[in-house]
């Protein structure tokens, strides 16, 4: 097919959107870019989002497209969900001359939706800063936005969770007392990103707070406390984890504690996650399967925490 047919069945709000047209989208050259530039303005709005969401679709679920000039492109469109679709399908992209750009949307985009997906696209940045994979300048003007953004008064709760969340990889001072602010912020939606933050933080000093949120009577706090007692390597957790694993009510919460003994590893998890495979139910089983065969990945027979469970932070 012509790069012409390809921008006509883009257009063309009648026919359905076909896959092999948007595959051939991946890696096009600067001339087809300007092309594309041209003709993706005049594309109806409901056909440039889905368009945008089935790249982004494409890129999670295979490395071997890359669209990122279209969705550097698309960053400037007029529409919010497009904007925001399109810093969701940057996610792998690791250059730091995206910060300028995500942190000007953050600070300055009308839209909510795509100020939390910048603030989301940021933390990317921050982490590649304390790994010094990146200059420590552009790492520290993304920490920046990110610090005005949680701080600044009347801005939308899910920016200001985003970027909580964002925050969490950062090694600078104040980063637990931020995290500890939104575990004790009145909206629940502000606590699970506080505990979402504390997986992501390497910080031993959440290991009590997360064990007793393995019990809160809120699925989505339960979930978030069971990923983050993953993410810490939490052993005092397992034998909470694999009740969870069990006997939750709640399917995803399950799913984060099965992934949580994996991560987490050790004889008491294995033990757990090889009695979910004798259990009747088969996404239990799978769950605890992919589990196992991820703890088998990594050589895990006997568990090595990241942390020893003394009562220092306790």
């Amino acid at each position: 097919m012509s790069y012409e047919e390809i921008l006509l069945h883009l257009s063309n709000i009648h026919e359905r959107l076909n896959i092999r047209y948007l595959y051939a989208l991946s890696g096009i050259t600067h001339d087809q870019l300007e092309r594309f530039r041209q003709v993706w303005p005049t594309i109806e709005r409901a056909r440039r989002r889905l368009v945008m969401r089935s790249l982004v679709e494409l890129v999670e679920h295979s490395f071997e497209v890359n669209f990122d000039p279209i969705f550097l492109l698309a960053m400037a469109d007029e529409d919010s969900e497009v904007r925001a679709a399109a810093i969701d399908g940057l996610w792998e992209n690791e250059d730091q001359a995206l910060i300028g750009p995500l942190v000007h949307l953050l600070r300055a985009d009308e839209a909510a939706n795509v100020r939390a997906a910048a603030a989301i696209a940021l933390g990317r940045f921050v982490l590649l800063g304390e790994l010094e994979e990146i200059d420590r300048a552009p790492a520290m003007l993304a920490e920046e936005a990110l610090l005005e953004t949680i701080h600044q008064a009347g801005e939308d709760l899910e920016v200001r969770r985003r970027a909580v969340e964002a925050i969490a990889y950062s090694g600078e001072a104040g980063v637990r007392e931020i995290i500890e602010a939104a575990y004790y912020d009145e909206d629940e939606k502000m606590q699970a990103s506080a505990l979402f933050a504390m997986g992501r933080s390497a910080d031993p000093y959440w290991r009590k707070l997360l064990l007793k949120e393995l019990r809160n009577p809120n699925s989505e706090l339960r979930f978030e406390a069971a990923r983050a007692c993953g993410e810490l390597e939490i052993s005092l957790a397992v034998p909470h984890l694999a009740r969870m694993a069990f006997e939750d009510a709640d399917r995803e919460v399950q799913g984060a504690a099965v992934w949580a003994l994996g991560r987490i590893g050790g004889r008491e998890a294995r033990a757990a996650l090889e009695a979910c495979c004798q259990s009747d139910d088969e996404v239990l089983i799978q769950a605890a399967t992919d589990a196992l065969d991820e703890m088998d990945l990594m050589g895990e027979i006997v568990a090595i925490p990241l942390y020893e469970d003394f009562d220092e932070y306790e």
